[in-house]
């Protein structure tokens, strides 16, 4: 790496930004890299900490699945520290790269999945397109501001292949008068003349005592100290001013928004660090909680077990913020009086829990379960995932048409729903 390289260099526009950021793209170094070195070659091509760049790409795939895009791009474009052109440049004949191309054509034809990730739709819609203007923005200003900061050298022309070198089994003429044994040049050879005096070598200097570094106390920088105070405020007045209309998942995003914000300021003014530990658990907090409707799941927190005998003893709905509920209708009594239209409807939601309907065996079931972060098993239909729809059906048993009517609706935000018969 070369730091003073280009440092005076005064880009002016948009276009003169952009070629300088390709001439001089960073390179993935052989070493400190966690998969192909991407993240570790832009922090140390622009003097930012590589934990950073990392926890900006975690970040990105959790908020608009832009992430893996982003990091097989890189892959893909920046070449490494000793290769001659980045591994798709490689692939098309344009120099040297120690990425096989097979592997090369495996990351073009992972790109696919990936943006369809991206921009196939996901919690946030439009969140792809939002994360991708993210990373080419941050860029483009990283490279104005810091630019000038540890250029890459070139790698050497036919460092992988050299035109000029004999064919591996080629027999070479030992007897002619210019060959040499070490492939140097004679004319470089430089001998030391007999009748030249050899200088005495300088005296040695005592070798000084090894002086003791005072150790610097590490303290929290006001970047993370400011961002967190600004993280709290953000959580606090969107959680309780905005309880109506929030959920839980846009509170959690607001606040890693602001936790966003904190870190990139912090990886140009060389703090805030700490707030990684903050924004990784705040966004996975914004994931699990993205299928919660506005105002969230009410109710409490525990668990419901029922088995109601009568129609008196069976509540039509049944409320879990989080918890389990279980409820067993085996041993209900139809009564016409309570139940005029014949079919019984019963609702359960919980917010991160469980819920499971055991029902007759002759009993005949409308159902519409939803398990947004989780899986729904209801007789017989079954799925899992994030950010399930409604599995909805009608199941009469196996003696068909006549028994009880029921009409279930049931849905968990983060959990598994079941409906299942007796025995």
């Amino acid at each position: 790496m070369n730091s003073t390289s280009g440092a005076t260099r005064h880009l002016d526009g948009f276009e003169a930004t952009v070629k300088d950021f390709w001439a001089s793209r960073p390179r993935r170094p052989a070493q400190g890299r966690k998969i192909a070195g991407v993240a570790a070659g832009i922090g140390l091509r622009y003097g930012i900490d590589p934990i950073v760049i990392r926890v900006a790409l975690v970040v990105l795939t959790f908020f608009g699945g832009v992430g893996p895009a982003v990091y097989l791009l890189g892959w893909l474009f920046l070449p490494g520290a000793d290769d001659e052109v980045s591994p798709f440049e490689a692939l098309l004949g344009h120099g040297g790269s120690a990425t096989s191309k097979v592997l090369t054509l495996l990351l073009c034809a992972a790109c696919f999945p990936a943006f369809g990730l991206a921009f196939g739709g996901t919690w946030l819609d439009g969140g792809g397109l939002i994360g991708l203007a993210l990373v080419v923005t941050a860029l483009y200003l990283m490279h104005r501001g810091r630019g000038h900061l540890n250029r890459p050298v070139a790698a050497r022309a036919g460092t992988f292949a050299d035109p000029t070198a004999p064919e591996p089994g080629t027999r070479v003429d030992t007897a002619t008068a210019d060959w040499d044994a070490l492939g140097a040049n004679p004319m470089g050879w430089h001998l030391a003349d007999p009748s030249t005096p050899v200088p005495a070598p300088p005296p040695e200097e005592p070798e000084r005592p090894p002086q003791q570094r005072p150790r610097r106390r590490r303290c929290v920088s006001k970047v993370t100290l400011v961002t967190l105070a600004l993280a709290v405020i953000t959580a606090g007045v969107t959680a309780n001013v905005l309880d109506a209309a929030w959920g839980p998942a846009e509170v959690a995003a607001a606040t890693l928004a602001v936790l966003a914000g904190g870190l990139l300021v912090g990886a140009f003014t060389g703090g805030a660090r700490g707030l990684i530990w903050f924004a990784v658990p705040t966004a996975a907090v914004a994931v699990l909680t993205s299928a919660w409707p506005a105002g969230g799941y009410p109710g409490g927190v525990g668990e419901i077990i029922e088995t109601p005998r009568t129609a008196a003893q069976l509540d039509h709905t049944y409320e879990r913020t989080a918890g389990a509920i279980d409820i067993d209708l085996t041993e209900l009594e139809m009564d016409e009086r309570a139940t005029p239209s014949g079919t019984v409807p019963v609702e359960a939601r919980v917010g991160t829990g469980d819920i499971t309907f055991t029902v007759p065996r002759d009993a005949d079931v409308t159902y519409d379960c939803t398990a947004h972060t989780g899986s729904a098993m209801c007789l017989g239909k079954s799925q899992s995932g994030v950010s399930n729809q409604s599995l909805v059906g009608r199941d009469n048993g196996d003696d068909g048409t006549g028994g009880p009517r029921f009409r279930l609706v049931l849905e968990t935000g983060v959990g598994n729903v079941e409906v299942r018969r007796d025995g």
